[in-house]
């Protein structure tokens, strides 16, 4: 058979097994961890390799997921592996493609799911409101993360309280006695579905302080000068909200390069909890979220939408970035 691609049934024949059970071992979804091995170490042998084309001829699915984020965010790159393991646990198989915080390139990335017939798509939108949503047909299953699709009825949709999280963030600045806060948020489009930033005037208002809005890009490099201009001048603020632990990060390095020591001369609370928030010096207050249960949430409506939406809500976890203002 020199030359010629081997079939599923080559492999399971080679195995002792049945067409279904070698399927499943190969994909890791049943058998045992010998089972597996074995089937995964004769494919190897036998140099066979799944015919995605055909798989999707023959049962009309292809057995792939399209994940979707700015992937220049810490916290959107975290999520995006836990998601690809939760698919792999499933025998489903991620397309990851990156929308870099730019409503264009997110359509873009619509029109390649659409062309790979992919079975699903997991989104953290861009931009929820965008009519190329609708351009993944009712036979796709589309789960958005963090804001709801308004323009593709049918989708399923994991939302974030983020009303209750920025309120706790300005909160405990205000509550440490902090009156001139600055925000740093990420450069996407202003939706109903993202309301953040509106809502950190609202808050900010009842709690009778004066806030600083800025906007800034989403990758940790681009967003310090961003942050430097925030920091400089005798007017500065003496605490920063960062609606994202990678631009809370931005804020660390523009306050190290002024020379401005967290949290004697500067407080910083960021948001998302990030694996790297414990590690730096000081250790970041930000708002953690439950990763593992969004990522149970949203695979799960893979198979349908939830009704209601299931709402996460972020907690508040003080580290040393945070402290009284200077007098």
């Amino acid at each position: 058979m020199a030359g010629q691609r081997r079939t599923l049934q080559d492999l399971a024949d080679a195995v002792g097994l049945s067409l279904a059970a070698t399927s499943y071992a190969l994909r890791g979804v049943r058998g045992s961890p010998e089972t597996i091995h074995r089937v995964r170490e004769k494919a190897d042998e036998l140099g066979y390799t799944v015919d995605p084309i055909a798989r999707a001829l023959a049962s009309g699915r292809t057995g792939s997921v399209g994940v979707s984020g700015s992937l220049r965010d810490l916290w959107q790159q975290d999520l995006s592996v836990l998601v690809t393991r939760a698919l792999r646990s499933r025998g489903r198989y991620a397309t990851i493609a990156d929308a870099d915080a730019d409503p264009e390139q997110e359509r873009l990335i619509v029109e390649q799911f659409v062309a790979q017939r992919v079975d699903g798509a997991l989104v953290s939108p861009v931009d929820p409101t965008a009519t190329y949503w609708r351009l993944l047909g009712p036979e796709v299953a589309v789960v958005a993360i963090g804001d709801a699709l308004t323009t593709r009825p049918g989708s399923g949709s994991v939302l974030f309280d983020n009303k209750y999280g920025v309120d706790a963030a300005l909160a405990h600045l205000a509550g440490l006695g902090h009156r001139r806060i600055g925000l740093l948020a990420p450069a996407l489009p202003s939706t109903p579905g993202r309301p953040a930033q509106v809502l950190a005037a609202s808050v900010a208002e009842r709690l009778g302080v004066s806030l600083i809005e800025v906007s800034a890009p989403a990758a940790t490099a681009d967003a310090v000068e961003v942050a430097a201009a925030l920091l400089a001048g005798p007017s500065r603020p003496t605490g920063v909200f960062c609606l994202s632990d990678s631009l809370a990060f931005a804020a660390y390095r523009a306050a190290r390069d002024a020379g401005l020591r967290l949290p004697d001369d500067l407080s910083v609370v960021g948001y998302d909890d990030h694996q790297l928030a414990a590690l730096v010096d000081p250790g970041l207050t930000t708002m953690a979220w439950d990763e593992d249960a969004i990522v149970e949430a949203a695979v799960s409506q893979l198979e349908g939408p939830a009704d209601p939406p299931p709402v996460f809500r972020p907690e508040l976890v003080v580290r040393g970035s945070t402290a009284e203002p200077p007098d």
